[in-house]
C-alpha cells in the first residue's frame, strides 16, 4: 500500500509540474498580448501582431507570438498646430498648445464588468458581454455580405478563424472561384480581387478560413482590421476567464475598454498599413 501511494504521489507531482509549466507559457502569452494589440488612437499608431493574424514577410505560419518585436507607445502629449482656413499651418508665432488625453471611469460599465468577472464566461446574456456585443462586436463585424459576416462572427467566437497572407503572384489564378474572390470574376492579382465581406474591389492581401471549411475568402485591409480588433478582444477576455491575467480589476477594465475602442476605430475605417506594422 505504501508503494502504491508513493507511485500515485510521484504521478501527481509530475502532473503538477507539467501544469505549472503550461501556466508559465500562458502567462508569457498574456504579457505578450499587452504589447501586440492594435493602435490606441489613429494619430499615434503602434505596431501590432496577433498569433492568428499573419503579416507578409514578418511572421511565418505557426510562429510563436512571444517572438514578436517590442513596441513603443507615445506616453506624452501630442502637439497640435492650428490650421488656417486654407488648410495651411498658421504662422510660427502661434503658440503651441499641448493636447493630453485623460479618462474617467463609467460606474455603470465598471459594475457590469465586476459582476461578470466574479463568474467570467463567454455567455452573451450577461449585462457586460451583452452590451459589448450590441455596441461594439456586432457593428464591427457587420459587413455588406450579412450571411458571411455571421459566419465570421461565429468562427471568431469559437476561436476557429484563421487569417493568412496571400502570396502576391503575377501568374493568373485559374482555379479562383466566386467564393474565393468575393465575386464572379476570375482573380489575377491581389489588386484585382473583391473583398468577400464588403463586395468592393480592393487590394486583398489576406484571406480567411472559417473552421474546417475548405473555402478561403479574400478580405481587404479594412475588413482584416475589423476582424483583428474583435479577435484581440476575445483573446483577452478568454485569458481573464482562464485566470491567466494577474492584474487588479481596474487595470483589466481599462484594458477591456481600450480593446472596445479599437473595435470602434476599426469600424470607422482606420487601419494600419503593412508599413505601419513593420
Amino acid at each position: 500500500m505504501v508503494r502504491e501511494a508513493n507511485v500515485k504521489q510521484a504521478a501527481a507531482e509530475k502532473q503538477l509540474k507539467e501544469a505549472q509549466g503550461k501556466i508559465d507559457v500562458l502567462q508569457a502569452e498574456v504579457s505578450a498580448l499587452k504589447t501586440m494589440v492594435l493602435t490606441s488612437t489613429p494619430s499615434s499608431p503602434n505596431r501590432q501582431a496577433h498569433p492568428q493574424l499573419l503579416s507578409p514577410g514578418t511572421r511565418s505560419k505557426g510562429a510563436s507570438p512571444r517572438h514578436g518585436g517590442g513596441h513603443t507607445r507615445n506616453k506624452s502629449a501630442s502637439w497640435a498646430l492650428p490650421l488656417a482656413p486654407g488648410g495651411n499651418l498658421d504662422p510660427p508665432s502661434v503658440s503651441l498648445q499641448p493636447v493630453r488625453e485623460d479618462k474617467e471611469m463609467d460606474n455603470v460599465l465598471y459594475a457590469e464588468f465586476l459582476t461578470w468577472k466574479d463568474s467570467p464566461s463567454l455567455d452573451r446574456t450577461s449585462a457586460f458581454l451583452g452590451r459589448i456585443y450590441r455596441e461594439d462586436i456586432s457593428p464591427c463585424l457587420s459587413f455588406t455580405k450579412s450571411e458571411l459576416s455571421q459566419s465570421v462572427q461565429n468562427a471568431v467566437e469559437n476561436n476557429s478563424l484563421t487569417i493568412e497572407p496571400v502570396a502576391v503572384s503575377a501568374v493568373p489564378m485559374v482555379k479562383a472561384n466566386a467564393i474565393e474572390c468575393g465575386g464572379p470574376n476570375v482573380c489575377f492579382s491581389a489588386s484585382d480581387r473583391k473583398c468577400a465581406l464588403s463586395g468592393m474591389s480592393r487590394s486583398c492581401k489576406h484571406r480567411i478560413k472559417l473552421g474546417d471549411r475548405e473555402s478561403y475568402y479574400y478580405i481587404s485591409p479594412s475588413s482584416r482590421a475589423r476582424i483583428t480588433a474583435v479577435c484581440n478582444f476575445f483573446t483577452y477576455i478568454r485569458y481573464i476567464q482562464q485566470g491567466l491575467v494577474r492584474h487588479d480589476a481596474e487595470q483589466m477594465f481599462w484594458e477591456v475598454t481600450r480593446l472596445r475602442r479599437e473595435m470602434t476605430v476599426a469600424k470607422l475605417g482606420f487601419y494600419l498599413t503593412d508599413t505601419d506594422q513593420g
